[in-house]
């Protein structure tokens, strides 16, 4: 981008601010619950295992897999045998969390829906959401446990076992719907909610999509997964045309590009066609965002095509790339809500992401370093 330009591009987040001077936002102008999230809360479980625990469970020392039958008895067991480290987890709880880790102060600027189970895990979800400053609001039910994500490590390896259970049971009429919740729905100014969670509730999505929407808020989604794009295709296509902000990687936009016939593996090609769909809120111009890994993270906003290079790393400082994708969003999702030019929100995906890759899981240092 040329040095000269006056001003970056800003993405307003609704009518009654445009009279605000245009002065840099500092993070003490934010205020609680002016962001928020909703998904599937996951209690993140993690141990040094050993051999014999993967063989037990049939588990590949290097995966990600979703809980079966087999594995349900696991979790217990490995709390018993094992010492254990906690973490709230989940992807849009990871991003919610690592863009509060970011902004520091106020507390509770993040807030956070999703659905758990009334038991011991759930308790300590929500006491590990608490230590994270977000503002966790769950549903809790009786009929599923609380999720939970075991991560088996052994060396370099991390096998990952999810157990959705209670993620899965979020009910729009439950909790949405309640007047208490929904002032928290209306006093945020952006929202985030992964792709995974069209899986669970497609009409809660719509609600809070068309309250921003309707409101010129800000509504930011990701494709998760490719087989969101393969197998809930219709589920998204009915969020899309609200989606201001959109995130992925690329092998989620080629799985995309895919469903949608785009006909093209280029993934500049894929993120100005995903940014031309149509769009309901006209005010606003879609933009998309899709990183590649180690190269450029490329952005289309109306017809304009950027690349950002991300920040170097020596590949022995790599522990974990696992929360990469949750901790960039996390990051973008820091700056937005304080209404920064989207290349400082690029800025700070790329920051974000680069901390989380030298650590185990999705944990983050105290403070962060970034400016």
């Amino acid at each position: 981008m040329a040095s000269e330009e006056p001003k970056a591009k800003k993405l307003k987040l609704s009518d009654e601010e445009k009279t605000e001077s245009p002065t840099k936002k500092t993070p003490a102008d934010l205020s609680p619950n002016s962001l928020f999230g909703m998904g599937n809360p996951l209690l993140d479980i993690s141990a040094i295992v050993d051999k014999d625990f993967l063989d037990k469970y049939s588990l590949k020392p290097n995966d990600q897999i979703l809980a079966e039958d087999k594995h349900k008895a696991m979790f217990d067991d490995l709390v018993k045998k094992f010492t254990v480290e906690y973490h709230a987890g989940g992807a849009t709880q990871n991003s919610i969390k690592i863009a509060q880790w970011m902004i520091q102060e106020p507390h509770k600027v993040g807030t956070f829906f999703g659905c758990i189970g009334k038991d011991k895990f759930g308790e300590i979800l929500k006491q590990k959401t608490a230590e994270a400053h977000v503002d966790g609001h769950y549903y809790e039910q009786d009929e599923e446990p609380t999720g939970t994500c075991a991560a088996c490590i052994t060396g370099d390896n991390r096998s990952l076992v999810a157990n959705l259970a209670a993620a899965n049971c979020y009910k729009k009429e439950k909790h949405l719907d309640l007047e208490e919740n929904w002032k928290l729905v209306e006093k945020a100014k952006v929202y985030y909610i992964a792709g995974f969670f069209l899986t669970v509730s497609l009409e809660s999505i719509l609600k809070v999509a068309k309250h921003a929407s309707e409101n010129n808020k800000l509504f930011c989604m990701n494709l998760s997964a490719p087989f969101i794009s393969q197998f809930f295709k219709d589920n998204l296509m009915q969020v899309i045309p609200y989606v201001d902000v959109l995130f992925g990687n690329e092998t989620e936009a080629d799985a995309f590009s895919k469903a949608q016939d785009f006909e093209t593996k280029d993934i500049k090609e894929i993120a100005k066609k995903t940014q031309a769909l149509p769009k309901v809120n006209t005010k606003r111009q879609r933009v998309v965002v899709l990183t590649q890994g180690k190269h450029d993270t490329i952005m289309a906003v109306g017809d304009k095509l950027e690349s950002f290079p991300v920040l170097e790393i020596d590949p022995k400082d790599i522990v974990d790339t696992n929360g990469a994708g949750d901790a960039f969003v996390g990051g973008f999702l820091s700056e937005l809500v304080q209404e920064k030019p989207l290349e400082q929100c690029v800025k700070a995906a790329h920051y974000a992401a680069n901390v989380i890759i030298r650590r185990a899981g999705c944990s983050f240092p105290e403070k962060p370093d970034f400016n």
